[in-house]
């Protein structure tokens, strides 16, 4: 079978295509390109607007010093360990009630739905939530980054929706040789879910990664910070933090080479940012195959 011959408009559809979407993709890389190099070239080029497109006086110093700040390395457990555990009970009660939705004997399904959906528009406000939290004596607690976000009207509508995209025989067949309602959900509808609940596994860990607020309303005991409430913490004392670091170096000496590495309010917020966004950037990738599919799956009928 012969390959049909591209006409010059397709041709010139696509360099446009290209070319527009290339310039697109740089745009979005280049503010991470940008915040790398910056961390890595000399912190007195950085600091006056020197380096744009490549690294100047290259040194990992900005990187060996903020990792000596007190309070990072037991905040990166906690974000790591909400991120993980979130996202696993968000993925589960997900899936469950997106199942559940589906089934035609839920006793109320249409009312209880009615009233999930509802929960998306209307809510009771910071103050209420703060004195619930508070009489649940989850102030102060590793599990309020965890109860509050489980259940998420918008990923369990995700789940519905692919549920009811997949052939219902599947689930028929499955009851005919005796399966339950858990192992239907198990053995059948998980394992056919994969592209959903890896999306609904992108929006909660980028969320959980990302969120700083519910440490600032509901935690006041340091060692339950997450590292995003420090990198809020270290961006708004950079000038503090930059002659923390200046003055344990000690001596009074100074050369090019030490004034170059010398740590500056912007040498700390940009290497605190770098740490911070690195390990959602490479998780990411690995989801984001699943992620198109995802979305889109359910969404045309017919």
């Amino acid at each position: 079978m012969k390959k049909k011959k591209s006409s010059r408009a397709d041709l010139i559809f696509n360099i446009i295509n290209y070319t527009v979407f290339g310039i697109f993709t740089l745009l979005c890389v280049y503010p991470f390109y940008y915040l790398i190099i910056n961390t890595i070239s000399a912190n007195d080029l950085s600091a006056n607007g020197s380096i744009i497109f490549w690294p100047k006086g290259m040194h990992f110093e900005n990187y060996i010093e903020v990792l000596k700040l007190k309070g990072l390395m037991p905040a990166a457990l906690i974000s790591l360990g909400r991120t993980v555990l979130g996202t696993a009970c968000t993925v589960l009660a997900s899936s469950f009630l997106g199942f559940a939705f589906t089934q035609q004997y839920l006793w109320k399904r249409k009312v209880w739905y009615r009233i999930l959906v509802a929960s998306m528009y209307f809510n009771a406000g910071l103050i209420p939530m703060y004195l619930t939290m508070n009489t649940l004596h989850l102030t102060n607690n590793f599990f309020v980054y965890i109860i509050p976000v489980i259940v998420q009207p918008f990923n369990i509508i995700l789940v519905k929706t692919y549920v009811e995209s997949l052939p219902i025989s599947l689930q028929e067949a499955a009851e005919i040789d005796g399966a339950g309602v858990m192992t239907v959900f198990l053995k059948v509808i998980l394992p056919t879910s994969t592209p959903i609940l890896a999306t609904i596994a992108i929006f909660s860990a980028v969320g959980q990664w990302n969120s700083f607020q519910d440490t600032l309303i509901y935690i006041t005991d340091q060692k339950l910070y997450s590292l995003q409430y420090l990198l809020y913490q270290y961006i708004n004392q950079a000038n503090s933090l930059a002659t923390m670091i200046r003055s344990s170096g000690g001596g009074t000496a100074v050369d090019m080479a030490a004034l170059a590495t010398r740590q500056t309010p912007t040498s700390i917020r940009m290497t605190v940012s770098v740490i911070v966004v690195l390990p959602i950037l490479f998780v990411y990738p690995i989801f984001q195959r699943y992620f198109v599919k995802g979305i889109m799956i359910g969404s045309v009928k017919g």
